[in-house]
């Protein structure tokens, strides 16, 4: 009767401690997913800032029209990477960063393109919309930051003992980082 009873409290020890990992695993997976979505925001905002860039620049640069061209189909690609946070994996993930990486080697070229044109970077509300840019551009640095260390935290918990027997049992898996692309370890040349 002894071992029976014994046996029965190590199950609901087992159990309790199982649960309260669940839930933590659950949480962190959540904050992982809410993370992502803050990156993701960000680069929503910088996309919906290059329509107003874009017109304000053809205003005064109406012949660089292959420059506005590619800014536009830049931001058109970059919108349309979408990923699901279940599904962070590196291919889509390199995918996301492929089409932003794209997206700011046009902005680049804009900004190259702008300084021929002295009226232009005199102009209040291009200066605005280039602050607005500028500040968007740090705010997703403090996100893709935010979310690694979201990140982090959630692999560290799952990989612990003893969660590291739970987690693969529950279906939580090792989540990707958001990486620097290729080459970025370098920093870009900017010419005002």
């Amino acid at each position: 009767m002894k071992k029976f009873l014994y046996g029965v409290l190590a199950l609901i020890a087992v159990l309790f401690f199982s649960s309260c990992g669940y839930n933590k695993m659950v949480s962190l997976d959540e904050s992982v997913t809410s993370q992502w979505s803050q990156v993701e925001n960000v680069y929503q905002r910088r996309a919906d800032l290059i329509p107003n860039l874009v017109n304000t620049v053809k205003g005064y640069a109406e012949h660089e029209k292959e420059t506005l061209e590619g800014v536009i189909e830049a931001r058109s690609k970059a919108t349309s990477v979408n990923i699901n946070p279940e599904n962070l994996t590196p291919q889509t993930l390199q995918q996301f960063q492929g089409a932003q990486d794209g997206l700011s080697s046009a902005l680049s070229r804009l900004m190259v393109v702008v300084e021929r044109y002295p009226d232009l970077k005199a102009n209040q509300n291009f200066r605005d919309l280039q602050a607005q840019l500028e500040g968007t551009e740090n705010r997703i640095a403090v996100e893709r930051r935010k979310f690694n260390e979201t990140t982090k935290q959630y692999n560290t918990y799952i990989r612990k003992f003893p969660m590291l027997l739970y987690s693969g049992m529950f279906g939580f898996e090792k989540k990707n980082y958001f990486e620097a692309a290729a080459g970025t370890e370098k920093a870009p040349e900017v010419q005002f």
